[in-house]
């Protein structure tokens, strides 16, 4: 069974998700939140494998509510599923950062909304790669050269093969082709990329591909370099 907190500020669309969740086989309800703050504590409180959550609300929002859970470091931190109107939206691109494992329009088709549970409860990320691209991009864009894509220091944390690793994550190709990129095995990129990650702290894809924007080692709009 999957337990799932629902977070919407909307009583009426809190409880037609609830409803729906609770009629899917395999997963359940196990507590319904009407602002960021009731989400940090029903999250402490009742441990749930996945979290549905509102990003713009009164008060605490979506992004810092994200933030607080995923920051209490429980053993196994719940995965969380942005709520949103709009799929290129500055908050979504801080919820990813804040380690997210994707989003949801709300006018997701209710077959879809189950899938994403279980695919977020296993242990995947939510969207393709190019997707979080795209609405990293979107953002770094908007912020300008001088706050998303100037090198930084960080950088120097990585090897090499480490930082080539996280720069073709941020260009959106996947573990596999990376691999053939690079003529090495999937499991010795998974190790780099995992290794990167760890010294770098993030804690998921999304935050990897975040970071290879901010870091500088990505520009938006450049494609990576056709392999001889």
């Amino acid at each position: 069974m999957i337990n799932v907190l629902v977070v919407d500020d909307q009583i009426l669309i809190r409880a037609g998700l609830a409803a729906l969740i609770r009629a899917a086989p395999g997963l359940d309800v196990v507590a319904e939140a009407a602002t960021g703050e009731e989400a940090v504590g029903l999250a402490a409180a009742t441990r749930p494998e996945v979290i549905l959550m509102d990003i713009r609300m009164p008060g605490m929002n979506g992004v810092t509510a994200t933030e607080r859970i995923l920051a209490a470091g429980p053993v196994q931190p719940p995965r969380v599923l942005i709520l949103t109107t709009f799929d290129l939206d500055e908050y979504v691109y801080h919820a990813l950062r804040a380690g997210a494992s994707g989003f949801l329009l709300k006018d997701t088709p209710p077959e879809r909304l189950i899938a994403a549970i279980h695919t977020v409860a296993s242990g995947d990320m939510l969207f393709a790669p190019s997707v979080t691209r795209r609405l990293v991009e979107a953002y770094t864009q908007h912020a300008g050269p001088s706050t998303a894509t100037r090198p930084t220091p960080v950088l120097d944390l990585l090897t090499s093969r480490e930082a080539e690793v996280l720069k073709l994550v941020g260009h959106a190709l996947s573990n596999t082709e990376i691999a053939a990129r690079l003529c090495v095995s999937e499991a010795t990129v998974k190790t780099h990329l995992n290794r990167a990650m760890t010294k770098l702290n993030l804690s998921s894809r999304a935050q990897a591909v975040a970071m290879a924007y901010e870091s500088g080692l990505v520009t938006p709009g450049r494609e990576t370099a056709t392999p001889a």
